[in-house]
């Protein structure tokens, strides 16, 4: 089967439970493992909510013992909810899976669909996702800008310094006050039997101070953003899914899907 085909799942007021989207994946899933159906994206808002990937440290959850939804995909702690933009693509992949390839793909659709907006994002080495990219390292763009700046930055010299008990000026969502590298989409997958579950969630216009509330994907020394924020004006959910539609579509279904190569030792 070749084509990508777009399931609007629910939005705003329509909003779908995380375990909803969780049952209905895994049911795409079977289908597309026996060819039943196309390759397929769903896309929704969540209701707030904190999801867990199977690297989660404990001490990266919520400190007030907020509901955590434990999930079986890669990465890190983050969270969904309203004003943000997740898509779960599942498409089959030629086997060994190319699972890098897969996360790179989703990160140039989604740079794409940020940059029609006006906005530049990148990749980070090392660090899965697409970012805003910071200018804290140079002291006097953090002062020309107004930003919070850090005479002393502990995040650098402790290993367990905590950003949640140290007040507003270490917090996730004040990234871009700082001019520091932070995070507008999050990439987390699987992937079963050669085809891939879970997917992306983009920042549009959600209240980052959620983040605040736990290490977002695992990370303390850099934040979250959102394109409403980085743009200076109102970005709506409506806005974005016709151009995040047509991105993905470009880049999952056109591309020249490949195996892993996996290098073998010389007996």
């Amino acid at each position: 089967m070749s084509g990508l085909r777009f399931v609007r799942m629910g939005f705003g007021a329509e909003a779908v439970e995380y375990q909803e989207a969780w049952d209905e994946q895994r049911r795409v899933h079977a289908a597309r493992f026996l060819d039943e159906i196309p390759d397929t994206c769903l896309l929704l808002e969540h209701p707030p909510v904190y999801t867990a990937g199977r690297r989660t440290a404990d001490n990266e959850r919520p400190l007030d013992g907020t509901p955590v939804i434990d999930v079986d995909r890669g990465g890190k702690i983050t969270w969904h909810g309203p004003g943000q933009l997740v898509g779960y693509p599942i498409q089959k992949l030629p086997r060994p899976v190319d699972v890098v390839a897969h996360v790179r793909r989703l990160e140039e659709a989604l740079i794409r669909t940020c940059a029609e907006f006006g906005l530049e994002t990148s990749r980070v080495e090392g660090r899965s996702g697409v970012w805003v990219l910071g200018d804290a390292k140079d002291p006097q763009a953090t002062s020309a800008l107004g930003g919070l700046s850090l005479d002393f930055d502990p995040r650098l010299q402790d290993d367990e310094f905590d950003p949640r008990l140290n007040g507003p000026e270490y917090a996730p969502s004040n990234a871009g006050q700082r001019r520091e590298d932070r995070k507008i989409a999050a990439i987390g997958i699987r992937v079963a039997k050669g085809v891939t579950m879970h997917g992306f969630a983009l920042n549009v216009n959600p209240d980052n101070a959620w983040f605040d509330r736990i290490i977002p994907c695992g990370i303390r020394d850099a934040g979250v953003a959102s394109l409403a924020g980085e743009l200076g004006r109102d970005v709506t959910i409506d806005e974005v899914l016709p151009v995040a539609e047509k991105h993905l579509g470009d880049i999952l279904a056109n591309a020249d899907l490949k195996p892993r190569v996996v290098e073998r030792t010389p007996a």
